[in-house]
Parts: structure tokens; C-alpha cells; sequence
């Protein structure tokens, strides 16, 4: 697996893309759009496919 992790390409407020690495920690993004601090978290995966 990669040690290296994916940046957020947009807020998922607002829809822009103007993000920075906030100091809340690891996985903390700031929009400098709306002003918001979220987090991005991998929860895990499903136990089977969804069929569509």
C-alpha cells in the first residue's frame, strides 16, 4: 500500500477548491472559500458489491 495519501480536490460544502492542510491534524483540510475545517476519512469497505 502507499504510505502517501490523496488531497481533497474540492470542499464538500461549497464546491470549491481552494484547500489547505488545516493544524487540527492529520486529514484536516481548510476551505478559505466558506471557512470551513473538515476532515477526510477512510471508514473501510463494503462487504459486498452493490448491484445496481
Amino acid at each position: 500500500m502507499s504510505e502517501t495519501r490523496s488531497a481533497p480536490l474540492y470542499c464538500p460544502y461549497c464546491g470549491e477548491e481552494d484547500l489547505r492542510p488545516h493544524e487540527a491534524g492529520h486529514g484536516a483540510w481548510e476551505c478559505h472559500a466558506c471557512a470551513r475545517v473538515f476532515t477526510v476519512k477512510f471508514t473501510g469497505l463494503l462487504a459486498r458489491a452493490v448491484r445496481r
